[in-house]
C-alpha cells in the first residue's frame, strides 16, 4: 500500500473512533464525514447543549501533497498525537491551525 493510501486509512480509522464517543451530558452526537477525491476529513458535533445550538467542525484534516494537515482539532487528548501512534510519521503531520512560524514549535498533546 502506497504512503497516501495508507494515511487516508489512518486518518478515517482514527476520526471513525472520535465519531463513536458518545456524549454522557448534552444532546450532542458526532458523525464523521469523508471526502476522498478531495482528501478532507471531518468530525462534526451536532445537537443541543441545554437550549444552544450545536453545529461544527470537532476535528478537519486535509491531507495535502503528501501531508496530513490538522486544520482544526478540538480534542482533548490532541488527533495528531493519535495520527503518530497510528503510524503517520511526525514529519508528515503539519497543525495547520499554528501560524506557520510555532509549527515546529508544538505541543504535540495539546488541542487547538
Amino acid at each position: 500500500m502506497d504512503a497516501l493510501s495508507q494515511y487516508r486509512e489512518i486518518v478515517e480509522g482514527c476520526l471513525r473512533e472520535f465519531a463513536a464517543v458518545k456524549y454522557a451530558i448534552q444532546d450532542l452526537s458526532n458523525e464523521a464525514v469523508f471526502d476522498r477525491q478531495q482528501d478532507r476529513y471531518v468530525v462534526m458535533s451536532m445537537g443541543w447543549d441545554n437550549r444552544k445550538r450545536v453545529h461544527g467542525a470537532l476535528i478537519h484534516i486535509d491531507i495535502i501533497d503528501g501531508k496530513v494537515w490538522v486544520q482544526r482539532d478540538g480534542t482533548e487528548e490532541g488527533i495528531a498525537c493519535k495520527l503518530v501512534e497510528a503510524g503517520i510519521r511526525r514529519e508528515d503531520i503539519v497543525l495547520g491551525f499554528r501560524p506557520a512560524e510555532l509549527r515546529t514549535v508544538i505541543n504535540w498533546g495539546q488541542a487547538g
